[in-house]
């Protein structure tokens, strides 16, 4: 009995026309999903970044379509082309490199254009880099914003990396393996020693995920100019208990719109502080 069942058939039901978005393996082939096969199989053209690349995952699954570039150096030339074939009923299936169109590349052009055109468009959902590295990475995930790659120069690095220090969630960056050391090392210097892990070569053979602390990730020796495609992960910094200030400016704010008694309770849920203290508070302000 074989250990594996055998794959199941492509969908014979034709594509409506439109756009697709479709996410492909960041890895491991074998991460794509059933529907984007459909899509891939069903489509009238398939836009790539690279065609080359395309042209393996196509064949890798017995596929043969016509494929042409799309990226930010080619948009102007066959944008038109793919709007105008979107405009007679066509079916377009949009591809990166690796993971999820638009994610990180320049393919919302297309889409947008699509979408004032009146072209419908699909999402079709799989692999990204993005989520894989926030769900093996031990940070907190109900809060997150992904910032794309940082600035390659050290100095517009901190000062990005600045703009971003007050967000309460986990920072997902893209980063290239020769910056790697040093893009560590200025986070270090902004966010100082938060909990942080780096992904490398995710889905792949060679997968590594290293968790540590920033200044501890930062003097690793495995960080210098690593091998692969990698995603930085910086949690969350500490949020500072509210002082007396805040609690009074929070109040002074809730009185102008509720009694002392739902403003005490309004502003002790939003600064974690004791409701029966805040009321105490409120009365006075209120006297004032």
């Amino acid at each position: 009995m074989s250990r594996h069942p055998p794959p199941p058939a492509l969908s014979e039901a034709p594509l409506d026309p439109g756009l697709y978005v479709v996410a492909t393996p960041i890895g491991n082939l074998r991460d794509i999903t059933l529907r984007a096969l459909d899509v891939l199989a069903g489509c009238d053209l398939v836009l790539a970044e690279d065609t080359r690349v395309a042209a393996k995952l196509l064949s890798a699954y017995g596929l043969s379509k016509k494929v042409e570039r799309y990226d930010e150096h080619s948009a102007d030339r066959s944008g038109p082309k793919a709007l105008a074939l979107l405009a007679q009923g066509g079916r377009i299936a949009q591809v990166s490199d690796a993971g999820t169109p638009l994610v990180s590349d320049p393919g919302f052009r297309l889409v947008r254009e699509a979408l004032a055109q009146g072209s419908a468009v699909y999402p079709i959902p799989g692999a990204s880099a993005l989520l894989a590295g926030l769900s093996v990475a031990g940070l907190p995930t109900d809060r997150f914003l992904f910032a794309g790659f940082p600035p390659p120069k050290s100095a517009a690095r901190k000062a990005f990396f600045e703009e971003l220090a007050g967000i309460r969630a986990t920072l997902v960056f893209f980063e290239g393996g020769s910056r790697l050391a040093s893009s560590l090392a200025d986070m270090a210097a902004v966010f100082g020693p938060r909990e942080a892990a780096v992904g490398r070569e995710l889905t792949k053979l060679y997968e590594t995920v290293t968790r540590a602390p920033l200044d501890v990730l930062a003097a690793d020796p495995k960080m210098d100019f690593p091998k692969g495609e990698l995603v930085v992960l910086v949690g969350p910094g500490r949020e500072e208990a509210a002082t007396a200030a805040d609690a009074d400016t929070a109040l002074a704010d809730a009185l102008t719109r509720l009694k002392p008694a739902d403003a005490a309770a309004e502003v002790a849920k939003a600064l974690g502080l004791s409701r029966r203290d805040l009321y105490r508070r409120a009365m006075e302000l209120k006297q004032k």
